[in-house]
């Protein structure tokens, strides 16, 4: 299949007012596709066959989940309406109480999307397209990560609600693209859209990247190419194609503007034999963005007048719009591979990631996905190369019919990366550029009473040691346990 996705129009705030006029401005985007969905299910209901199972109208459908659950942790931080997971399913640096929450989105994320398949007179050829809107069941709001995060701007951890970053920030539409689509020689499309990297690590994770039972379900670090926010990009062109066993694709993200600013590039191959899945993959992302919330004293000086001395020199930024963010380029080579034999399923993957320095740096100001603005970037942090090790192993029983049993195990570990001073190949937990590592391991049921409806059951441990445990100054572990539903249509 090739993809190509435009880059999405992106807010520019300038104070409150147009605060409100961006939130206005998702609210209309949500409004118009409600609207719309409304129109394409009376449609069905109108003209297509009582036999249908499908709500499909002139090749147009309507789709979505509703997943929704209850979630206990041993050590978590208060839920957030506006965070996609809601609770912080893995440790973090802001864990640090026992948490009972209603959770959303913790098997699949929950969504409402219109798809489309237009066949093209003289061939095997169709045009395609796709838009979903990613939501919160639990709050009702458009999911939206970065929103968390500057919700908690000026908070120390051991005030903070969940806050984490991701690639869903509160756009009307999480996945907008349109292309053409052959069965002979694939499928090229062009939008927002998820990568090559992020669809293999769905395919090849046991839980199917569960965000309450997976950690790269969770965190993103892996489907992202080391950073969460690229799991999905804007402005991207992707292909993707199968010829008898072979499976391959490609995608390029533009930028807008000339240069390696910004831009991203993936390779794929792989191939299928008997019961033996396997792809490898190969990731460049320019300028890939971690936000994280601004410190006190940074909303502080965020008041300072723009040109006077302590001042942020960002127009337009308030503690409301900006974020602070590590800015790094990023090179992903990961191999992932399923085997199915009779009942059983096993599944394997591994990423090999380095983060360097980026050479092209971000300035104070610099906007990001959702509307947001960077207000302090840290555009030096690696004093040399920092390397992850990402790996996970998992299976899944089909005990009956309708029950899935599956487990998995992930852990990722980190190189030391001080270059110079007492820390260099340090192990510890005193410096984050000391070497170290995140483990987890999840058990998941799941029974699916009828073909759109199903219940499921799970928990999930997570820990940091060493240098990745640096900053976690109340827990180092956590237990999260989910139990929900989940409806298809």
């Amino acid at each position: 299949m090739i993809t190509i996705t435009p880059k999405s129009l992106r807010a520019s705030p300038k104070g409150a007012s147009a605060l409100r006029l961006a939130g206005t401005t998702r609210l209309g985007g949500g409004c118009l596709l409600l609207a719309s969905l409304a129109f394409a299910s009376l449609a069905q209901a109108q003209s297509a066959p009582a036999s249908s199972e499908s709500l499909t109208w002139n090749g147009i459908t309507l789709y979505g989940i509703v997943d929704i659950g209850l979630q206990y942790q041993t050590y978590g931080a208060p839920a957030n309406d506006y965070f996609p997971a809601a609770t912080n399913t893995v440790i973090q640096k802001s864990s640090r109480q026992s948490i009972t929450a209603v959770t959303p989105s913790n098997l699949s994320q929950s969504r409402v999307g219109l798809s489309g398949n237009e066949p093209i007179p003289g061939g095997d050829w169709a045009a395609v397209f796709r838009l979903e809107t990613y939501f919160n069941p639990q709050s009702g709001n458009i999911a939206d990560a970065v929103k968390s995060i500057t919700q908690n701007n000026g908070r120390t951890p051991g005030q903070q609600t969940t806050n984490v970053d991701s690639s869903v920030d509160g756009q009307a539409f999480s996945i907008a693209y349109a292309g053409i689509s052959s069965a002979t020689w694939g499928t090229i499309t062009f939008g927002r859209q998820t990568t090559l990297m992020a669809d293999g690590v769905s395919k090849y994770d046991p839980m199917g990247g569960a965000q309450a039972f997976s950690l790269i379900g969770f965190s993103g670090t892996a489907p992202g190419g080391g950073d969460t926010e690229d799991k999905r990009l804007d402005e991207m062109l992707k292909y993707t194609a199968k010829y008898n066993f072979l499976h391959f694709g490609a995608l390029y993200q533009f930028s807008g503007a000339t240069g390696s600013t910004n831009t991203a590039y993936q390779f794929q191959l792989g191939g299928d034999f008997a019961g033996l899945s396997a792809d490898a993959f190969y990731a460049k992302k320019y300028n890939a963005v971690a936000a994280s919330a601004l410190s006190l004293a940074q909303v502080n000086d965020l008041a300072i007048p723009l040109g006077t001395p302590g001042s942020l020199n960002c127009a337009g930024c308030t503690a409301a719009n900006t974020v602070a963010a590590t800015v790094s380029d990023n090179q992903t080579y990961g191999v992932m591979a399923s085997y199915a034999l009779q009942n059983w399923k096993f599944f394997g993957g591994y990423e090999n990631i380095t983060f360097n320095n980026p050479n092209n740096p971000y300035v104070n100001g610099q906007d990001i996905e959702g509307g947001y603005k960077i207000v302090v970037a840290t555009a030096t942090p690696y004093p040399k190369a920092k390397v992850y090790d990402y790996w996970w192993v998992g299976v899944k029983w089909t005990v009956l019919p309708q029950l899935d049993l599956a487990a998995g195990y992930y852990e990722y570990t980190q190189n030391a990366y001080a270059a110079t001073g007492p820390d260099v190949g340090c192990s510890t937990k005193a410096n984050s550029k000391c070497s170290g590592s995140y483990k987890a391991a999840s058990f998941l049921a799941d029974y699916r009473f009828t073909k759109r409806f199903d219940g499921y059951f799970g928990t999930i441990w997570s820990g940091v040691y060493n240098g990745v445990a640096n900053g976690y100054d109340f827990a180092t572990n956590n237990i999260s346990t989910t139990v929900g539903i989940r409806f298809k249509f």
